[in-house]
């Protein structure tokens, strides 16, 4: 989906029974990750959590979503991080191949 506002926000499911994992894994998230989401054009990232359903909100600002996401899908350090986080999931697949983007309508700056 294009955005050219450069503000990306979406969603994802976590196996309920496995949120608390989930959030210990990311107390420490690795170095060369944090630098590769930093290399391929990710900033003003935050996940947000709803932890009675697994219910994960993303938010990131990019110049080109889908650039940065194809960057990622590049990087040995993101199929490591994804087959590590892959358990957590409701989602039989990748974790970043499950975010489901969600449109902006309104923006107050």
């Amino acid at each position: 989906m294009a955005n050219d506002t450069g503000r990306v926000c979406f969603l994802m499911h976590l196996k309920p029974e496995r949120v608390e994992d989930y959030l210990a894994a990311h107390e420490t998230v690795w170095p060369e990750m944090l630098e590769a989401l930093t290399a391929c054009g990710w900033r003003n990232y935050s996940l947000f959590l709803h932890k009675e359903d697994g219910l994960v909100v993303g938010y990131l600002e990019t110049d080109d979503f889908d650039r940065a996401r194809a960057e990622m899908d590049r990087t040995d350090v993101n199929a490591r991080w994804q087959a590590t986080m892959a358990g957590f999931f409701a989602e039989e697949t990748a974790p970043d191949q499950t975010m489901m983007q969600l449109q902006e309508y309104f923006h107050l700056a």
